[in-house]
């Protein structure tokens, strides 16, 4: 063979549908990002630090399907590894490449940079493999199989996956071949019975929904997913994770299914139902809103991504789309209508001098989103806030609900923007957030990306304040910053950026940010404590829980 090890593998990857890699360099990773940036069809994208490199890898995978990221040896690794370790959570589909030490350093366990100086080599490898589904250090040898290894695992479980490189192999040729390994395919008998046990159960009952979750998304089964419930006829609701997995504009849905925190008639209904079919959801505690929900467990259908469950009978070695196929063919249509309407935020209150409650803040950010736009907001209440909206057709929400890294947002709304530079984006953030990784914002500038950013300013860790035993803690206070100015300090030319104290510099903001055709960037400040219902019920609820 002709093509060294790295450009074996990134040819696989490319061949898989990873068209750009994140990344910051380092002299170990030197081999592979020269080796990214001279592969024809795959471009190197370059971030402020590794740990944004990470977010942004996943952010991008959370649209392309799959993302990629290269760092060095040791320091890059291990400041990536908390954007690795929240992919792993929420199973999105990272590979990260590592440039090792060459084989003579590590052979004669030399004492060089980036190493904790004991000569061990192999000790970030290991700190990586509780966040990583597999991963492999990659030989001239070895380098086919474990390719191919890696991205059936990647696949297969939709997590990330880890590839280092020693220096010198990494532009060794390769001396060994493997054919791409096979996806998993489901058992035909245990296929047919599963399918057989949801049927009658839809068929012998009176009352039935769909929860769709944000796994079945992860698979790459949303079409499919459509289609079972286009022709099952039963309504669905989505839990806080899972929002706009499926387009919120059809009939079926009937609105956010929070445990006790919100929707009181939607928690009625689901949980009144006498099957109540789970399709890639997770029971996290944001999920079922600080584990106020009751599900009776053997009225459940769980339909995850390799087995399924009905009531307390588990079938192994089924895919998920397979399932879906399967019922979608068989399942009779029903015909009524749930009188359940998902509800929206309402129209603009407040107006002139007013000052931006949150009454007057959450209406108007989801009156502001159009059909088909990335939407993505921080952990925190922002998130909460806009999590009950009724999103217009084809929005997509994106929100690192169960890991709930603080400062995900921005370098992720960026990845986001990479893999779909044609939809506008739309990114709400907090201003502690914000002071984590706002530098990524100039990269959006860099690469002539125009997003829409609102940055909530509120004096401070508004859902800490809400948490806490004493919101007033100066733990929870911040240095205060210009955040209106920080566009134009990191390269952001043209941008309009406003900062806004009222209903009506908030409303001459949003039109001016829809007409102006270029990136905007506005700082919207609140009172310190103003909180959007949904915050309010669910940190009682999680502090009563956790005892806070």
């Amino acid at each position: 063979m002709s093509e060294t090890v790295i450009e074996h593998v990134l040819g696989r990857l490319k061949s898989i549908g990873i068209n750009h890699i994140f990344g910051v360099a380092g002299d170990y990773a030197f081999p592979v990002d020269d080796a990214v940036v001279n592969f024809q069809g795959i471009e190197y994208v370059g971030c402020c630090n590794e740990l944004n490199a990470a977010y942004a890898a996943d952010g991008y995978a959370r649209i392309h399907g799959l993302g990629a990221i290269s760092t060095t040896y040791g320091v890059g690794e291990l400041s990536a590894i908390n954007g690795i370790a929240g992919a792993y959570a929420e199973h999105v589909p990272v590979f990260h490449l590592v440039g090792m030490p060459n084989m003579t350093a590590q052979a004669g366990h030399m004492l060089v940079h980036h190493t904790l100086g004991n000569g061990e080599f192999d000790l970030f490898r290991k700190m990586a493999e509780p966040v990583v589904c597999a991963s492999a250090i990659m030989t001239p040898q070895n380098v086919s199989y474990e390719t191919e290894r890696l991205i059936a695992e990647a696949l297969y479980h939709r997590r990330p996956v880890y590839m280092s490189f020693p220096g010198d192999l990494a532009e060794q040729k390769v001396v060994s071949s493997a054919r791409p390994l096979d996806p998993p395919i489901s058992d035909p008998t245990i296929l047919q019975s599963v399918t057989d046990a949801i049927v009658a159960a839809l068929e012998g009952s009176n009352t039935a929904c769909i929860l769709p979750g944000i796994l079945a998304i992860r698979a790459g089964v949303r079409d499919a997913l459509q289609s079972f419930v286009d022709a099952s006829g039963l309504p669905f609701a989505t839990m806080f994770m899972d929002k706009s997995v499926l387009d919120e504009q059809q009939p079926a849905y009937i609105g956010m299914y929070d445990g006790k925190i919100m929707d009181e008639s939607v928690r009625a209904f689901v949980e009144s139902c006498d099957w109540v079919l789970i399709i890639g959801a997770m029971m996290t505690d944001f999920n079922t809103g600080g584990f106020t929900s009751h599900l009776n467990p053997e009225k459940t259908i769980n339909i995850r991504h390799h087995l399924t469950q009905v009531g307390s009978k588990v079938y192994p070695n089924v895919e998920m789309k397979d399932v879906l196929s399967e019922l979608t063919s068989r399942v009779k249509k029903r015909s009524e209508k749930s009188s359940i309407k998902p509800v929206s935020l309402g129209a603009n209150v407040g107006s002139g001098s007013d000052p931006i409650t949150a009454e007057a803040l959450y209406p108007r950010w989801a009156n502001f989103l159009k059909p088909n736009d990335i939407l993505i907001t921080e952990t925190g209440t922002s998130a909460l806030g806009l999590g009950f909206a009724l999103l217009p057709k084809g929005v997509t929400f994106h929100n690192q609900a169960l890991w709930g890294s603080i400062g995900y947002a921005t370098p992720s709304a960026f990845g986001a923007a990479v893999a779909a530079p044609d939809r506008r984006l739309v990114l709400v953030t907090g201003d502690g957030s914000h002071q984590l990784t706002a530098q990524e914002i100039s990269q959006f500038g860099r690469r002539g990306l125009k997003p829409i950013v609102f940055l909530l300013n509120n004096n401070g860790y508004l859902i800490e304040r809400l948490l806490c035993k004493n919101p007033a803690m100066a733990y929870n206070d911040l240095a205060s910053w210009e955040y209106s100015k920080l566009p134009e300090a990191l390269g952001c030319k043209g941008w309009f950026t406003a900062r806004v104290t009222t209903c009506g510099e908030f409303d001459q903001a949003l039109k001016a940010a829809e007409q102006d055709g270029t990136g905007a960037y506005i700082e919207v400040v609140t009172d310190t404590y103003e909180t959007p219902p949904a915050a309010k019920k669910m940190h009682e609820n999680v502090k009563t829980l956790y005892q806070l």
